[in-house]
């Protein structure tokens, strides 16, 4: 019964529910940012710079030997384009924020001369 009960307070505990909570909400956060990219982005992206090259597909590019670096160019691609994607998201999410007003200082206290002035003050009387 120990581990069932350790088990339990694990899982009640608010950091294991905010994980579980994040990993949810950042699965379905990133179906929506790689449909953005995939079917928004990187046609408008791509599409004028592959009709230019009169390439098809990026994917279909490759050496006379047979290399596929337009696989390679095509993943580097999408990682530049939702890397960037999700910093514009959280440079809105983070401008939308409420700034927090720092707390006041604490009223500085009387310097470690000054105390030591004082009790000199008070030994000569």
């Amino acid at each position: 019964m120990g581990m069932v009960s350790e088990f339990k307070d694990f899982i009640a505990k608010g950091n294991a529910m905010d994980l579980a909570v994040g990993v949810i909400i950042g699965g379905a956060f990133g179906a929506i940012v790689t449909s953005l990219v995939s079917d928004v982005i990187t046609p408008a992206i791509l599409n004028p710079a592959l009709k230019a090259a009169h390439v098809e597909n990026l994917k279909d590019l490759k050496t006379d030997s047979g290399i596929l670096y337009g696989n390679f160019l095509s993943a580097v691609i999408s990682f530049l384009v939702i890397a960037f994607v999700i910093f514009i998201l959280v440079k809105a999410i983070n401008s939308m924020k409420k700034k927090e007003v720092p707390a006041p200082a604490a009223p500085a206290g009387p310097t470690q001369e000054q105390l030591l002035a004082e009790i000199r003050d008070l030994l000569k009387k």
